[in-house]
């Protein structure tokens, strides 16, 4: 009996948050490096994989999404590695940043991924892509394998541990919480869930 009252008052005390729809996330404890090391703005990060048709499907609306962050917020996206093959595909979306041409193609290329069906660990196909948009393949594959993109890409492997991240898409808010594919619900539960970090942090500074 005192069980099932417990459950019933659990229940209870629930039903408004429940109601309301409070978002979902986790607290890190201890918090976490920022992605940038950069305080000034409250950083939000995307932990993505190109391959993930998830992070795919939201791109069309995270796009959006970013106009509406505040002047005091900053979005960075993020490429989680878990394995060699994430790490892969992180070192080309580093080295597009090093090549100054990551605005441009990224979008792109995960249309080239999910909507032509391009293998990434395919080095012709790779080649015959990024040629295709203005990137020279002699320096792209070197850019791939220099130091500072190898370094950045291990990197990621060490903060998507980290910051616990076990799928993707998934986000994080000033290194101090992250919120889950799972916990976000939706598409649009998730970025709900961010808005609602950014201004929780903002109003706990």
């Amino acid at each position: 009996m005192k069980r099932a009252l417990a459950l019933i008052a659990a229940l209870v005390f629930a039903a408004p948050a429940l109601a309301q729809g409070a978002p979902q996330f986790t607290e890190l404890s201890p918090p976490q490096p920022l992605v940038a090391d950069d305080g000034s703005k409250i950083e939000v990060v995307e932990f993505f994989w190109y391959g993930c048709p998830h992070c795919y499907n939201l791109e069309p609306l995270l796009e959006q999404w970013k106009k509406t962050l505040p002047a005091d917020a900053v979005f960075r996206p993020f490429p989680a590695v878990f394995n060699a093959r994430w790490g892969h595909d992180a070192a080309i979306f580093y080295t597009f940043d090093a090549l100054g041409v990551l605005d441009k193609v990224h979008r792109p290329f995960f249309d080239a991924i999910h909507r032509d069906h391009l293998r990434t660990d395919d080095p012709k196909a790779l080649d015959e892509w990024v040629k295709s948009h203005g990137i020279d393949p002699k320096k792209f594959e070197d850019t791939m394998k220099s130091f500072s993109v190898q370094a950045k890409v291990r990197r990621a492997a060490q903060l998507s541990a980290a910051y616990k991240i076990d799928g993707t898409p998934a986000f994080a808010v000033a290194g101090r919480y992250t919120v889950s594919a799972e916990q976000g619900g939706s598409r649009e539960g998730m970025l709900k869930a961010v808005s609602y970090l950014v201004d929780k942090v903002r109003k706990e500074k």
